[in-house]
């Protein structure tokens, strides 16, 4: 497996697969989870939120939302064990896209929400967009890499409005530059943020970005496993960049696993 910049496995092929059986089939083995430690985080906050801003439908903005999982555990109560049974297992090789697609719309329909949400998925990747709209996982898509130039009027407008801000593990690939973006695209309130970063990416200059906005940002106590190593090679790089950031990996990312913590952005009152 080749690493990329920064000493990470490339895994871009998960992200850009016409169904997210590879990327459930890939994770499975590494033990990703990120997205199921983070429900109760989000939920919590988006009920923060509701009761604070009196919104009883607010717009959930995922950040590199891939296939619309965050979507799937918070709006729609899934689990990250069913998901990888339903995508990563054995049966799910039988199926086509369009087969993935109707079992998935059948199960939205003969279920209610576990929460009324409106989630909007902003993602550089057409193809997991795109199931995740057909599946309808997410109700809005934003296919945009908004690292490499401005949003569209097009896009602006889908992004305002938004109430909420997620991510769970892109912050580092995507920088301030896409989080400015996505706050300049307001055009009234300014939305809270929750955030999942790799204690390998440096969250200030997010932070800094953010406060110059009018924000206040507060790092949640605890940390929270992401996934497993996939190679002595990664563990080696990731552990050689974490000690140059002066970040100790001591009984952390040392004993093999990535770790993330969750930063909460509000708007100074």
């Amino acid at each position: 497996m080749r690493v990329d910049t920064t000493g990470k496995i490339s895994l871009d092929h998960i992200y850009t697969s016409p169904d997210p059986r590879a990327y459930f089939g890939t994770l499975r083995k590494l033990d990703y989870n990120i997205p199921e430690l983070a429900k109760p985080h989000f939920r919590r906050i988006i009920a923060e939120y509701r009761r604070a801003l009196g919104v009883p439908r607010p717009t959930v903005l995922d950040i590199g939302c891939s296939y619309g999982i965050n979507a799937a555990l918070v709006k729609y109560g899934r689990t990250m064990a069913e998901l990888y049974d339903r995508y990563g297992g054995r049966d799910a090789q039988r199926h086509t896209r369009a087969t993935l697609l109707a079992r998935d719309r059948e199960l939205i329909r003969s279920h209610e929400p576990a929460d009324d949400l409106r989630f909007l998925g902003l993602d550089a990747s057409a193809e997991a967009l795109s199931y995740a709209l057909e599946a309808g996982f997410l109700d809005g898509a934003v296919h945009a890499d908004l690292e490499s130039g401005e949003p569209t009027e097009e896009q602006r407008a889908q992004l305002a409005g938004t109430d909420l801000v997620i991510s769970t593990g892109c912050l580092g690939y995507v920088t301030e530059r896409t989080i400015s973006r996505v706050v300049e695209a307001q055009d009234g309130r300014l939305p809270w943020m929750a955030h999942f970063v790799l204690r390998m990416f440096p969250f200030d200059p997010i932070a800094e970005t953010l406060a110059a906005a009018g924000y206040e940002t507060v790092r949640h106590d605890g940390l929270f496993r992401q996934r497993r190593f996939a190679t002595p090679e990664e563990r080696t790089l990731v552990l050689d960049r974490l000690e140059a950031a002066g970040a100790d990996p001591a009984g952390l990312e040392a004993g093999g696993w990535f770790y993330a913590q969750l930063y909460i952005s509000k708007p100074c009152t």
